[in-house]
């Protein structure tokens, strides 16, 4: 739930005046919380008005209050920073604040123990599902097309058929667990199965087919063949031994088949058909009503999923299937080699790129090369963080970026590092594959906030603050109102800079609660123009615009990169700025990127039992500058990700 800057103000200062001692249950919370609640905010925020996407008259329960941690999460810290009550709002002494600050303490941090959380099966995502097929079968099922060099197509049939599930509470899309299998759905799957059976029993697919039935002798398979493959596949499909009685009846159908092998593609098919293959999870061993650890196999499946994005692999199900797996040292161990594993390059393309949002850069060019070389450099640097045990702060600032050819001019002192490029006859423009490289000189770009493709799809000021507050620091700002205007353009005599007018447009208090943490932010980036270029000049304004504007007078548009935090701090340009960020922001950071990483891990949202876990992962990895690695170890070996609660018919 977000809301704003004058709505937590007011909330915050109602809580404030309780009165103490502050109990933290329920007769507390109906007895003076809620009466609040319904005095002074339910006016605007219940009921049929409800602004800021804050609706109090929902929190009619304990339960409700606990579901939306968040919102006095949020409330705290903007306390704390001074932010609220708003100034021109009567201000809590510090014995109220005091009350609020331990009401919060009592009821979110103290008391709250953690817990796995509940099972919940999930389908895999049309990202999993792909590479789940391609693993069980050997190859990968691709749409057929003429393809020039000059463009980027996806060839995956399954990422092309599947239709486009949106993400989930999480903000990730493999948090599937409310999506519907509606009949298009399962159309597609059964399509698909198809499609995979006749590739893998066609003449050009013999040695994917021999992979599971042994040496093919010359016509159909004999029944010996089509035991063995059954029994080799079924397990692989459902990633655990797959249950004898169900094996005995498909055996049994292929028992005194004139046509083995379409006996054989039947049963095959109804495997690749049975939810225990696209659902994950639904297969678990475990005790209804008891919190327990998660199975060999499923602990298998979690781990695979979540480095891979892919099925478990030969040694994952061997270790499960003798019980070595649930040991730490060898979890570790399985971590370390699967972060080795060409595999491993899921975690940058699926999990940081939609925590990143990167698959808005696509949209930067009508030059499809150029637009994956703008992709692809943000896409390997992640993926270098990740598999190298670099410290988590290199996201900020990092003496290592990876250059495409196409993407040279960005980096002009740098770029004789490059190994030679010699462009194809013909070709005017290709993609090519990035190159590691150390900016000695270019000292202006480094870490992620400054790679043109990240400031090319975020073009101005808002977008790069918004960009830079949500994802990497982890602040969610509410949708602005639908009647707020644009920043004004210059009137008649006016010669304002771009920024004078936006102090203007700030003004306006439903502005200035969200654009005083925004600007500062997106301001230290404007030395970088809307393709992501670095601008030595003291013209910061578009090329159009300035064509646009009469006035050749530039004494009053030198690029101003300084800024403000809500917290006082201050900075004269973006490396001030990224100092701030690496140093006294640095664990709020952390705490970002260790919530995004555990909620992609458990495939949902975090809920308020899983703070003790962010917690305890925060500490250890701020106290020890811990790299990427760690992160990763931590959250495998967490409670949440080797136990679970099964819930009883009761509950």
């Amino acid at each position: 739930m977000r809301f704003g800057r004058v709505v937590v103000g007011i909330v915050l200062f109602h809580f404030l005046v309780l009165p103490a001692p502050c109990v933290h249950g329920a007769e507390a919370f109906e007895a003076g919380v809620r009466p609040l609640l319904a005095k002074y905010c339910f006016e605007c925020h219940g009921g049929a008005k409800v602004k800021g996407q804050v609706d109090f008259t929902k929190m009619t329960s304990m339960k409700e209050v606990d579901a939306h941690f968040e919102v006095w999460e949020t409330a705290v810290a903007r306390l704390k920073a001074g932010e609220m009550p708003p100034e021109d709002q009567p201000q809590p002494t510090e014995a109220e604040r005091t009350t609020i600050y331990t009401w919060y303490q009592t009821r979110f941090v103290d008391t709250v123990e953690a817990h796995p959380g509940y099972f919940r099966p999930r389908r895999l995502s049309a990202w999993e599902y792909r590479n789940t097929l391609r693993s069980l079968f050997g190859f990968d099922l691709e749409v057929t097309f003429i393809e020039a060099e000059q463009t980027v197509m996806e060839k995956s049939m399954v990422l092309k058929l599947l239709p486009v599930a949106p993400p989930g509470k999480s903000g990730f899309r493999n948090d599937t667990s409310e999506n519907p299998l509606t009949t298009v759905v399962w159309d597609q799957y059964s399509y698909l199965a198809d499609t995979a059976l006749r590739e893998f029993f066609s003449p050009h697919r013999r040695k994917h087919l021999a992979a599971y039935a042994g040496p093919l002798p010359e016509g159909g398979l004999s029944y010996t063949q089509a035991e063995k493959l059954l029994r080799a596949f079924a397990p692989r499909a459902y990633r655990r031994p797959a249950p004898e009685a169900k094996l005995a009846k498909m055996l049994k159908a292929l028992q005194g088949a004139e046509d083995v092998t379409a006996a054989l593609k039947l049963e095959l098919k109804a495997v690749l058909m049975s939810p225990g293959f696209f659902y994950r999870g639904l297969l678990m061993d475990g005790t209804p009503s008891a919190r327990q650890p998660v199975d060999a196999f499923e602990l298998a499946e979690r781990l695979s999923y979540f480095l891979w994005g892919d099925m478990p692999d030969a040694e994952l199900t061997a270790l499960a299937a003798n019980g070595a797996l649930n040991g730490a040292a060898v979890l570790g161990a399985q971590v370390d080699r699967m972060l080795a594993s060409p595999k491993a390059r899921n975690l940058a393309e699926d999990f940081a790129a939609q925590w990143l949002n990167l698959d808005e850069i696509d949209g930067v060019s009508d030059n499809p090369p150029y637009a994956n070389a703008l992709k692809s450099q943000p896409i390997d640097f992640l993926h270098y963080l990740f598999t190298e045990d670099r410290p988590l702060m290199e996201l900020i600032d990092s003496e290592i970026t990876f250059l495409s050819p196409l993407l040279t001019k960005f980096y002009p002192a740098d770029k004789h590092q490059m190994s030679p490029y010699n462009k194809q006859r013909g070709i005017e423009v290709e993609s090519v594959a990035n190159q590691k490289i150390t900016l000695a000189h270019t000292k202006e770009r480094g870490g992620i906030l400054t790679m043109p493709g990240v400031m090319a799809m975020n073009r101005g000021p808002v977008l790069r603050g918004v960009w830079t507050l949500e994802r990497i620091l982890g602040d969610h700002l509410p949708d602005p109102p639908m009647n707020i205007e644009p920043v004004r353009e210059n009137k008649k005599g006016q010669n304002l800079t771009f920024r004078e007018r936006f102090a203007l447009h700030r003004s306006n208090e439903t502005c200035a609660s969200c654009h005083v943490k925004i600007d500062p932010l997106g301001f230290a980036m404007q030395a970088y123009d809307e393709n992501g270029g670095y601008i030595p000049a003291k013209n910061y304004e578009s090329a159009q615009r300035k064509k646009r504007r009469k006035d050749t007078d530039e004494t009053n548009r030198a690029i101003d990169t300084a800024g403000q935090l809500p917290s006082g701090e201050k900075f004269e340009d973006l490396d001030g700025l990224k100092e701030i960020l690496a140093t006294s922001q640095r664990k709020v950071i952390v705490e970002n990127i260790v919530k995004r990483t555990l909620s992609y891990a458990l495939c949902r949202k975090l809920a308020l039992y899983d703070r003790p876990t962010v917690e305890h992962i925060v500490e250890e990895l701020d106290a020890t500058e811990g790299t990427y690695r760690d992160l990763f170890q931590k959250v495998v070996h967490s409670l949440p990700f080797r136990e679970t609660f099964i819930r009883g018919a009761e509950s």
